[in-house]
């Protein structure tokens, strides 16, 4: 069994006295691959060295994370999305818009994701969406590239069935982590009408941690749990889900 965590920020600080360990233990649980997208120009400097630490298992992305858009976003844009590092990063991510933390700089998160959208696009890459309480306006901004190829994951999913649906129909993948495992969430109902072709795992440690550890940080190798709790669901062999899932986030970010 192999399994690919799409999303997890194992540079951040609260892995500063674990990181090697926590990666073995990754790797012993079969999660092979961990993808990390980026936050802002604060975060791409550690994300590149645990890329460069942990080569064939991390892979680092390039973007502007919503929450971290502030006036002088287009700075930092020009830093990261450069096209002469084009080849150090498999998406640009994590982009959108927040509207949870702060609805102060909506104007200027929706012209971020614009000139992110349109980096991905020109340079063939797949975009990882945050869309916390901003699904809406996220959709919108989207559908302003419509017939361009852009394809990509709604990280941390959230939404409705008919959001879900609406995500698939552009070309989009649903991105299920430790909610799914979280006794109300309703994500059962969703990734059953959703399809098990249109899903990616993903713990977004050291965040949203699944059950029985929820309340403590996240990491990597929880990733077994969530696709246990999917084949479950799905009423299949964990080999099977973990086959499927882990083929599906291979092509969306083009990895071997």
């Amino acid at each position: 069994m192999q399994l690919i965590d799409t999303h997890t920020h194992l540079y951040l600080p609260e892995f500063d006295s674990d990181r090697d360990e926590m990666v073995e233990r990754a790797v012993s649980s079969s999660v092979v691959k961990l993808l990390m997208p980026n936050i802002d120009t604060g975060s791409v400097d550690k994300m590149n060295a645990a890329a460069d630490r942990y080569k064939g298992i991390c892979y680092p992305m390039t973007g502007l994370h919503p929450t971290s858009v502030k006036d002088d976003y287009n700075q930092q844009l020009d830093i990261l999305l450069n096209p002469n590092l084009l080849t150090k990063y498999i998406a640009v991510g994590e982009i959108g818009i927040d509207l949870y933390w702060d609805k102060t700089h909506l104007s200027e998160q929706k012209e971020a994701l614009r000139r992110q959208l349109e980096f991905a696009i020109n340079s063939n890459l797949p975009v990882v969406i945050h869309s916390r309480d901003s699904f809406t306006e996220v959709i919108s901004v989207i559908d302003e590239f419509k017939g361009e190829k852009l394809d990509g994951v709604f990280h941390a999913f959230s939404g409705s069935i008919a959001d879900a649906k609406k995500v698939i129909s552009m070309g989009f993948r649903l991105g299920i982590g430790g909610p799914l495992t979280f006794k109300n969430s309703g994500l059962d109902k969703i990734v059953i009408e959703a399809g098990i072709e249109n899903i990616i795992l993903e713990t977004d440690s050291p965040y949203l941690t699944p059950v029985p550890f929820r309340g403590k940080r996240n990491e990597s190798s929880y990733i077994r749990i969530i696709n246990k709790r999917l084949s479950e669901i799905f009423g299949m062999d964990e080999e099977e889900t973990a086959g499927i899932t882990f083929a599906n986030s291979c092509k969306l970010f083009n990895i071997t």
